[in-house]
């Protein structure tokens, strides 16, 4: 469990105090939580039941903390009806099999726009050692039905648009490399939405009910099925890009992404990156790219950028 209190505040944006601090909340990575994340996510890697990784120890999948850190607020809040706009994760090192994760954060922001509440949440998980393993920024949508904003676009425009197009005569490729030429897609991962997978991952066994897990909470939202978490989505993006960079991602990878469009149970959705150049940093030279996911009419429902150091 998250370390739930029994006095708890309701989820309205007028009760959300900046700053206001979460944790520290311990999470046990157990063969138990591996588990039940590989199978929301239908996500079998090796590296997540054997030793035999790069690490040279069995390794829990990078966003097997991504919900977790997200969700810290519901130790003081109510589960939220809103709305997941924006996440941007950065991961530092990999977390092991049966290691016990420290989780902390804070509210940084509020305000309105057009007409809604918005908060702005940054999370971190450190390791038994002190390590910092990853970091989560997102921004949600609070005091407002999800039936009323789902389904139009909440993002806001952004410098560089994400349109999902590529070159289909480009072969895809299979792993990073810093020469692959700008425009070379990635292999294609498809996912179906099943129901007991996004319960599983959206908190029922902690009994959190809410549009994710719950049919009659959707419906009172306005919604005719429910909805999948903007969190699982991102950890789909996850898995294409640690198929992609491999151990680097663990090490170096980031990813901002914006949720423009819903994805409901029982959808297939495909999800893709393309290579659009390289850049550097303090810590050396990173291959970037744009990814997204369709939903199950073909439309656009997750966009955003991708990158790591490739060996790294």
């Amino acid at each position: 469990m998250l370390g739930y209190s029994d006095e708890k505040k309701e989820g309205l944006y007028e009760l959300v105090e900046v700053p206001e601090e979460f944790g520290p909340v311990e999470r046990l990575v157990d063969d138990y939580k591996i588990k039940a994340f590989a199978f929301s996510q239908d996500d079998y890697n090796e590296w997540y039941f054997t030793d035999n990784t790069p690490f040279q120890r069995r390794i829990a999948p990078a966003g097997v903390l991504a919900n977790d850190l997200m969700a810290i607020f519901l130790t003081k809040y109510h589960s939220v009806v809103g709305l997941h706009t924006e996440e941007e994760l950065r991961f530092h090192t990999p977390v092991f099999a049966g290691e016990r994760v420290t989780l902390t954060g804070r509210y940084v922001d509020k305000y309105i726009k057009r007409g809604m509440g918005h908060v702005v949440l940054d999370t971190m998980a450190h390791g038994e050692d002190g390590r910092l393993v990853m970091q989560h920024h997102g921004t949600e949508v609070m005091r407002v039905a999800a039936g009323a904003v789902v389904g139009r676009q909440s993002a806001e425009a952004v410098p560089k648009r994400v349109t999902g197009e590529f070159d289909k005569d480009r072969e895809p490729a299979t792993a990073a490399r810093l020469d692959l030429h700008p425009g070379t897609p990635t292999e294609t991962l498809t996912k179906v939405t099943h129901q007991d997978q996004m319960s599983v991952f959206s908190l029922a066994g902690q009994y959190v009910r809410n549009v994710h897990n719950d049919l009659d909470i959707a419906r009172r939202a306005g919604l005719e099925k429910t909805l999948m978490q903007g969190q699982q989505q991102v950890c789909y993006a996850i898995e294409l890009m640690t198929r992609f960079f491999g151990a680097a991602w663990f090490t170096s990878g980031r990813l901002r992404v914006k949720f423009i469009a819903p994805v409901y149970v029982d959808e297939i959705i495909e999800v893709q990156g393309v290579v659009t150049g390289a850049s550097s940093d303090d810590e050396g030279e990173r291959l970037d790219l744009e990814v997204w996911i369709r939903n199950g009419a073909g439309a656009l429902s997750t966009v955003g950028w991708a990158s790591a150091r490739p060996g790294g």
